[in-house]
This record gives structure tokens, sequence and C-alpha cells, in this order.
């Protein structure tokens, strides 16, 4: 059953018309992230409600590090469920391009999809073992060649249009999903930062303000992915995706898609 989502105080953004000629009305700017209630925070969560900082980061580690791993060959059937298109069920919706695609197209070919670290799996040289390489929590199905050039690449604003990339620039040294990913994108790359804290034998995954982060085990640029978590909020698509993966395949949940004012609270 998917988490009930209460939205507290929820703060609106609202442009001012102009009123005399010459005059331009501000520009929007994203609002924090609303606080939430969900049926998780009295179980699931019951460690981490009202903690923020480092504290709350702690708490979901602790939290979140129970999970079943599952290993590299079973996530092509995984995502299969994870990201089937709501609105039909051969097909899974892909990452950065938004595209609807035969579930029986997977693969490497041209007009295939694959699978996509989206905290790419040299940034931490994690690869693809059962573990960080493996958490379908920030592992999303994606056209081959958009996945291509997306490549290795930090995540920031900026940049020509990927081709048939549904929106999506890329440049030198960053990409920029379209709209509509931007904020699971945000999320995704969070909870592995929240997860993986290097001791489990992997790397201590963090967030940095920098792009061009090569084999360190950083991902940016966090500036641009906490404004991303509050310009799109999760989706539906976005938490039924969650609830999959707590349900069926790791039962850990992502706790940005559950709790995304929880972002702010910890950087």
């Amino acid at each position: 059953m998917l988490a009930t989502r209460i939205r507290r105080g929820k703060s609106v953004a609202l442009a001012t018309a102009a009123v005399m000629v010459g005059l331009t009305a501000p520009a929007l700017t994203a609002t924090p992230a609303a606080a939430t209630t969900t049926a998780y925070d009295s179980t699931y969560y019951k460690n981490a409600i009202g903690k923020t900082g480092t504290s709350l980061k702690s708490s979901l580690h602790t939290i979140i590090s129970s999970q079943t791993k599952i290993s590299y060959s079973a996530v092509w059937n995984a995502l299969k469920v994870t990201d089937q298109d709501p609105n039909n069920s051969s097909n899974v919706i892909l990452l950065y391009s938004g595209v609807s695609r035969s579930k029986s197209l997977n693969g490497g070919d041209v007009g295939d999809w694959n699978r996509e670290h989206t905290w790419a799996k040299s940034h931490g040289d994690f690869g693809e073992v059962t573990g960080p390489g493996t958490d379908l929590h920030h592992l999303r199905p994606a056209d081959v060649q958009v996945n291509s050039t997306r490549g290795n690449l930090d995540f920031d604003n900026g940049g020509s249009a990927v081709t048939n990339g549904g929106g999506s620039l890329v440049d030198s040294n960053s990409f920029e999903p379209r709209d509509a990913d931007k904020g699971d994108v945000a999320r995704m790359i969070l909870y592995m930062a929240v997860r993986y804290e290097g001791d489990d034998g992997f790397a201590d995954l963090e967030p940095n303000d920098s792009v061009g982060n090569g084999s360190n085990p950083y991902m940016g640029r966090l500036s641009v992915l906490k404004a991303w978590n509050e310009e799109d909020p999760p989706s539906a698509f976005e938490e039924n995706r969650n609830q999959v993966i707590y349900d069926t395949y790791q039962h850990n949940r992502n706790p940005f898609i559950d709790h995304p004012e929880w972002v702010e609270a910890i950087w």
C-alpha cells in the first residue's frame, strides 16, 4: 500500500503582476519542500522523526541500510516492474527522455534501453558489484544512446540539447535532465549519499558543489540538486516506484521521496 502523504503548511510562490508599464514581475524561486507525514513515520522512520543535520542523516543511514540486495542480472527484470508504464504494462518509462519503450527492448543496441546508474558507478569505483552497483533506488532504465551521452557526468544546469533526450541538456562537464526528472535525480543521488557511508566495504559517497568529480566518490552539484528537489516534487510514478522497491525487492525506502523536506534538513 502506498504511503499516505500529508503536506503541512505548504507555501506557494506567487508572481506579482506588473501594474505599471516597464515593470517586470519578479522571477519565481523554488519554495522549501513542505513538511510531510507518512504512514511510515511511526514505524519505519520512528527513530528519525524530529531530527535534523548529521543526527538525521545518521539515523536514516541506519534505517535504510537494512535491505535485501539483488544481483546486477536481476536488475533487468526488476526495472520492468519498478518502472512500468502505468498506461502500458508492456513498456517501461525511460529516465531522461521520458519515452515509453517495450520491456523486451532491453540490451545494448541502438533503440534499446539499458541500466543507468544515476550515481555514476565510476564515482567511487563501485562498478556493478552487488550493493551500490545494483541498488534499485538509483538504477533506472534509459535509452542506450542518451545513457551514453550522460556517461559519468555530474549534474548541473546548462548545455546543448541531447538528441532524443526529451529536453535534457549536456555540456563538457555536466548533464541536466529534463524538468520532469530533475527531482527524481536529486532524490536518488542524495539517497546514495545517505545509504553508502563507507562502513560496508564501499566508498563513502557524498554530494559536493563541484562538477568534474571523475572517479572520486562525489557527485555534484549539490546546490543544483537541492533546487531540483524543490522544483520537481515526488510524482505518483516516483512514489509507486519507491513502494515497489520496498515491498518486493530491497525492503528499504528512499526517505527523500517520503520526506523531500529532509534534503534541506540535512544539507
